[in-house]
C-alpha cells in the first residue's frame, strides 16, 4: 500500500513539474513543426503579455493579462488574448514581428482587427507608452502582496503575544529575521546605526527570497522569472545607491578622493587611485544587479534545458525521447534543489553586500589611541 502510495505521489509531482514546460505535444505528430529549444527557453524566462501554462494539441492555454497603452495621449486598455500570441491584431495593435519590436507592442498604419493574413506595416510615428501588467509584472504585485501578508501578520502577533513566545509563522521567521540583524545588519553596520537601515534591509532580502522561490514553482502562480529582470534587479541596486550615496559622510568621501595610506604618486599629478575609487561608486551597485540578473537567470536557463533535452532527443527517435526523460526529470529535480538554495544565497548576498556598502558609508573616522608605557604604569598603580 505504501509503494502504490509512493508510485501515485511520484507520478503526480511528474505531472505538476511537467506539464508547464511542454510547449507541444513533443513527438506525436510528424506534421508539426520541429522543436526550437532556443526559443522554447528565451519564451519561458523573458517577460510576457500573458502568463503562458502550457499547449495541448496546438491550442495555448495561458491566462490574459491587462494591456495598458497611451498612444498620444488616448487611454487604451484591452486583454491579452485580443492578439492571440501574435497572431492577431486589436484596433491597429499588434505584437511587434520585426527584431526591433520583438515582444512589444506596436501600432499598424489601419486599425485592423482580427488575424493577420499578411505582413502588415508599422506606424513608425506612433509615440506609444506601455503600462501594461505583463507576467513578471503580476508575479511582482502578488509576491508584494504576500510579502505584505506575511510582515502584517507577524507584526499583529507580536502586539497580540507581547513577551510570550513566538508561535506559528511568528515562530518560523524570527530567527531568520534575527540571523539578519545579528550577521548582517549589526556587523556591517554597527550597534549605533543599524536599526535606521534594518527595515530596508530586512524588505530587500525578504523582497528577493520569496521572488526566487515563487521563480521556482512551475504552475501559476509562479514561474515568473522576476528576479531573473535587469530591470528589477538593477532597479534593487539604484535603491541600494542612493541610499549609500545619501546616507555617505565626510570620511567616506576623503577616503575616496585622498584614500590614506596610498603613495602620493597614485594621487598625484594623475590622481589614478581616487579615479579607481570613484568608479567603484558605480561599480558596486552594477555587479550588485548584474550578480542577481545573472545567477537566477542562468538556473532557469539549466532547469529548462534539461527538459527541453526530452523533446531534442525525442523527435530524432520517439523511444529514445522517453527513456531520457526519467533521467531528464531527475537532473531537473536535481537543479531545482539547487536552485532552491541558490535563491536563499543570492537573497543574502544581494542584503549583506547592501549592508557592507551602507556600512562603508556611514563609517566614522577613528584616531588611533597609543597607550605608553608610562600610562600603562600608572593604570597598574
Amino acid at each position: 500500500m505504501a509503494y502504490r502510495k509512493i508510485k501515485t505521489c511520484l507520478f503526480i509531482a511528474f505531472l505538476l513539474f511537467f506539464l508547464p514546460f511542454t510547449s507541444n505535444n513533443a513527438f506525436a505528430s510528424e506534421n508539426k513543426k520541429d522543436f526550437d529549444a532556443g526559443s522554447y527557453i528565451i519564451d519561458h524566462v523573458v517577460d510576457s503579455y500573458g502568463w503562458h501554462i502550457t499547449t495541448i494539441g496546438g491550442h495555448a492555454i495561458s491566462i490574459p493579462l491587462p494591456i495598458i497603452l497611451f498612444d498620444n495621449g488616448k487611454f487604451i486598455c484591452f486583454m491579452s488574448n485580443k492578439l492571440h500570441h501574435g497572431e492577431a491584431a486589436y484596433k491597429g495593435y499588434a505584437l511587434g514581428f520585426t527584431p526591433e519590436t520583438e515582444k512589444q507592442i506596436v501600432k499598424l498604419t489601419e486599425p485592423v482587427t482580427g488575424h493577420l493574413h499578411e505582413v502588415p506595416q508599422i506606424d513608425s510615428q506612433a509615440k506609444i507608452i506601455d503600462i501594461s501588467i505583463t507576467k513578471n509584472v503580476c508575479s511582482l504585485l502578488i509576491g508584494i502582496c504576500l510579502l505584505a501578508w506575511i510582515f502584517i501578520s507577524i507584526a499583529k502577533s507580536y502586539k497580540r503575544r507581547e513577551n510570550m513566545a513566538p508561535k506559528g509563522l511568528q515562530s518560523f521567521l524570527e530567527p531568520v529575521i534575527l540571523f539578519v540583524r545579528d550577521e548582517v545588519a549589526i556587523p556591517s553596520i554597527g550597534k549605533k546605526k543599524y536599526e535606521k537601515y534594518f527595515p530596508y534591509l530586512l524588505t530587500l532580502f525578504f523582497f528577493i527570497l520569496i521572488n526566487n522561490l515563487m521563480g521556482l514553482i512551475p504552475l501559476f502562480p509562479g514561474g515568473a522569472n522576476v528576479t531573473g529582470n535587469i530591470a528589477i534587479t538593477g532597479i534593487l541596486a539604484l535603491i541600494t545607491f542612493f541610499i549609500t550615496t545619501f546616507s555617505s559622510n565626510k570620511n567616506y568621501w576623503k577616503h575616496i578622493f585622498n584614500t590614506p595610506g596610498v603613495p602620493w604618486w597614485l594621487k598625484f599629478p594623475v590622481p589614478l587611485m581616487p579615479l579607481v575609487e570613484f568608479i567603484g561608486v558605480f561599480t558596486k551597485p552594477f555587479t550588485l544587479m548584474i550578480r542577481l540578473f545573472a545567477n537566477i537567470t542562468a538556473g532557469h536557463i539549466m532547469i529548462l534545458g534539461f527538459i527541453g533535452l526530452i523533446f531534442i532527443i525525442g523527435e530524432m527517435n520517439t523511444g529514445f525521447g522517453f527513456a531520457v526523460a526519467p533521467v531528464s526529470l531527475f537532473f531537473y529535480l536535481f537543479m531545482g534543489l539547487i536552485e532552491l538554495l541558490v535563491a536563499f544565497i543570492q537573497a543574502f548576498v544581494f542584503t549583506l553586500l547592501t549592508a557592507i556598502y551602507i556600512g562603508m558609508a556611514t563609517e566614522e573616522h577613528h584616531t588611533e589611541e597609543h597607550t605608553t608605557v608610562h600610562e600603562l604604569t600608572q593604570t597598574k598603580e
